[in-house]
């Protein structure tokens, strides 16, 4: 069952001046990263800017991304609450909506102990039929989840069987899992990329990073699968600066947007609280940062 592998990028969810969800600029967003030739797609992580869409909101922006993907590629779809009625609740939502995997974070107001954990994640997999990616990204969710935890839910529950690793220090971390599980955890490397090359060369099945240079991340992919080290490592080198950039905490998703924006992908860089936008030094920065790097996304519009 551990099928999933390759360049999942986690979609950015366009707003139009007025805050609403842009469904046109969504639906150009997917037919961009179709044709970028990204393996999957992740929706409703960190970078959707899950935490400020009601319910009715996530509901219709999965089934554009559906109607749009089709069964062209997987997609991830996030989902997890804070405690397990309400996660297992949606995880049958986010199944029924046509996800291929789970990405469930922990719960991420009251932090649960080890054993509430292991309680959570098997309650959430027991639930839906698809395979399960626990997100372990304590930055975000304030919830350390030890690899202990990890390999016995990945050796207790049959699909519970990716993890996506964003703590910090990640690389030693993915050597743990990796080498522990035996196999039974497949990992996937988040982080906006900024550690993708190593990560990979670690024993990473795939990569989650933000949506703006999936043809990137596509070729560093593609170039470590054909045994090819020296032109993945030039293609790394020579955009991480971009990674970098767009990491920038509060300001990141306007860092995402604005280059579709650029492109003419996204109608506007517009972000929800607690997100802002950016000024327009940065604005600059990031101009003269992506000027020499040919990004896809600033050339797709005109030639789609």
């Amino acid at each position: 069952m551990k099928s999933l592998r390759g360049v999942f990028p986690i979609l950015a969810i366009p707003f139009d001046r007025n805050g609403a969800v842009d469904e046109m600029s969504l639906r150009r967003l997917v037919r961009f990263e179709l044709d970028a030739g990204v393996d999957g797609l992740g929706l409703f992580g960190m970078a959707s800017e899950v935490y400020a869409l009601s319910d009715a909101e996530r509901d219709r922006v999965a089934s554009i991304v559906m109607e749009e993907v089709g069964s062209k590629v997987p997609v991830i779809m996030g989902s997890g609450s804070t405690g397990i009625e309400p996660a297992v609740a949606l995880s049958k939502k986010m199944e029924r909506a046509g996800a291929a995997c789970l990405m469930v974070v922990p719960p991420y107001w009251m932090k649960p102990d080890p054993a509430q954990a292991e309680a959570y994640f098997t309650a959430v997999a027991a639930a839906v039929d698809i395979p399960i990616q626990i997100q372990d990204a304590p930055n975000a969710t304030g919830v350390t989840l030890p690899t202990a935890t990890l390999v016995k839910l990945a050796r207790e529950v049959d699909n519970i069987q990716y993890v996506k690793v964003e703590t910090n220090p990640s690389l030693p971390k993915i050597t743990e899992i990796i080498h522990q599980s035996e196999g039974r955890l497949a990992v996937f490397g988040g982080g906006n990329g900024v550690y993708m090359y190593e990560e990979l060369n670690r024993g990473a099945v795939g990569t989650m990073p933000s949506c703006e240079f999936p043809d990137v991340c596509v070729r560093i992919w593609r170039a470590l699968q054909a045994g090819d080290g020296a032109t993945a490592r030039r293609e790394f080198v020579r955009h991480l600066p971009l990674m970098r950039y767009g990491t920038q905490p509060g300001i990141a998703m306007a860092i995402h947007k604005e280059i579709l924006r650029m492109g003419g992908i996204f109608e506007t860089a517009t972000v929800r609280i607690p997100n802002r936008d950016i000024d327009e030094t940065t604005r600059q920065e990031l101009k003269e940062l992506i000027a020499d790097m040919d990004l896809l996304a600033l050339r797709w519009k005109q030639r789609s």
